[in-house]
């Protein structure tokens, strides 16, 4: 029997949800690592809604269940009913949505809050010693949430003009964790923490090399599962 690995999703769409491509790397690498993937959102309103063809905000209101199920095609539940007994490990894809939606990064930086259930679900699968894949910006909900643990967004420096979120890296060290510089196709682990993290679309690169590093994320949780 495959590992079972529940997938949580912000929305859908880079600017206030789930990075799409990310979302679908990473459930083409769980597909192809033979997982039982289930798809979860939690069910709250977006903090924006942003028109991704003018990339401003809107006057509209959505939700972060009802637009995930896009991605998911359907099939997927409330973070609500997510119960860390029935996975093996746990996987966050990146975009705004993580830094909008699932905690309030976007605006207050490492003072930011975490949404109460996304924080009770990671330190469900963190006291289960069940690894916790997280890719992008997603990686500073690990930050926040676990002191002293490691993660990277890729590099701390921005090198060749590839990293312009690069002083994400300064706000993890300020919250007094680790981040490890790491290049778009690799991924890091936190051995102790069974925390694997990748940088994904933080690094300006060919989207085949951000599916890379996904993959080595996504290969990394796995044998840790």
């Amino acid at each position: 029997m495959g590992k079972r690995v529940a997938l949580v999703l912000a929305g859908c769409g880079v600017f206030d949800g789930s990075e799409v491509h990310e979302a679908s790397a990473a459930l083409v690498q769980l597909s192809r690592a033979g997982a039982e993937v289930k798809i979860f959102a939690p069910n709250i309103e977006q903090m924006h809604v942003v028109d991704h063809l003018k990339g401003s905000p809107s006057d509209e209101k959505r939700n972060v269940l009802v637009e995930s199920a896009r991605l998911a095609r359907g099939n997927i539940q409330d973070l609500a009913e997510l119960k860390v007994g029935e996975f093996d490990a746990v996987i966050f894809p990146g975009g705004f949505g993580v830094a909008k939606n699932l905690c309030s990064w976007a605006v207050d930086g490492k003072d930011c809050t975490v949404n109460q259930l996304v924080k009770s679900t990671l330190e469900a699968f963190h006291s289960a010693k069940k690894p916790i894949g997280l890719c992008c910006i997603s990686p500073v909900l690990a930050a926040k949430v676990f002191p002293g643990c490691e993660v990277t967004v890729g590099h701390d420096k921005n090198v060749d003009g590839r990293f312009p979120d690069f002083d994400t890296a300064s706000a993890i060290e300020a919250l007094g964790c680790k981040h490890v510089c790491t290049e778009v196709n690799e991924a890091h682990v936190d051995s102790a923490n069974k925390i694997v993290t990748t940088c994904a679309f933080m690094c300006k690169a060919p989207l085949h090399e951000i599916f890379d590093g996904i993959g080595a994320m996504v290969g990394e949780v796995m044998k840790l599962a």
